[in-house]
């Protein structure tokens, strides 16, 4: 296992660790090769760690300063908007006895995303038949 992967961060991977030398374990990387059952393995351990703290905070820097960049041009982040003529369109499909994943098809909606907002419209509509026989 790699330790990026054993705690979110370098207090988790402390812990995880301490956790295990107080149930009697070492902790062995076969990614990174070190032991910590000796004491030059549990130095070695400490200093990968905040290596790979260091790392995971470069990381988040970097994205948050794209995410900056691409807003300081005119991108906006994240999902596209639902389409709502694209929802009215598939309901009425649906309505019609289309199958909502055939409907999602044709409209270009992905499957999820239409099942997800027909349960929403189910929850805040009154009874309607097609919307019932959705699962």
């Amino acid at each position: 296992m790699r330790l990026d992967r054993l705690g979110r961060s370098l207090k988790e991977l402390l812990e995880t660790i301490d956790m295990f030398k107080a149930r009697g374990l070492a902790f062995r990387s076969l990614e990174e090769r070190l032991d910590t059952s000796s004491a030059a393995g549990e130095l070695v351990f400490h200093v990968f760690g905040a290596i790979a703290h260091f790392e995971r905070r470069l990381i988040i820097e970097r994205t948050r300063d794209g995410i900056a960049a691409a807003r300081a041009r005119g991108k906006v982040p994240g999902r596209p908007m639902l389409d709502t003529d694209k929802l009215a369109s598939a309901l009425k499909l649906v309505e019609a006895g289309v199958r909502p994943a055939q409907a999602a098809k044709q409209l270009g909606l992905g499957r999820s995303t239409l099942y997800r907002e027909l349960a929403v419209l189910r929850d805040t509509m009154p009874f309607t038949p097609a919307l019932e026989e959705v699962p």
